[in-house]
């Protein structure tokens, strides 16, 4: 249950990241002076909830391996 919950927890942090990506891309669109600086925002944001996907994933693959030896 534990890691149920966790994961719920991991999967709504990637869901706000990306959320926010998308506001830094729609921002950028209507306002070309900042849109490098804007894009290079909504990029760190979307690492993030990759980098938050990875984690879990890795996590998970460790315990399963863990449960099989």
């Amino acid at each position: 249950m534990n890691g149920q919950i966790n994961g719920h927890a991991i999967f709504e942090n990637v869901r706000r990241y990306r959320g926010i990506a998308s506001l830094y891309r729609q921002t950028a669109a209507f306002r070309p002076g900042q849109s490098w600086s804007l894009l290079e925002q909504a990029k760190d944001w979307e690492e993030r909830a990759l980098a938050e996907l990875e984690s879990y994933f890795a996590s998970r693959a460790d315990y399963t391996a863990q449960l099989a030896a």
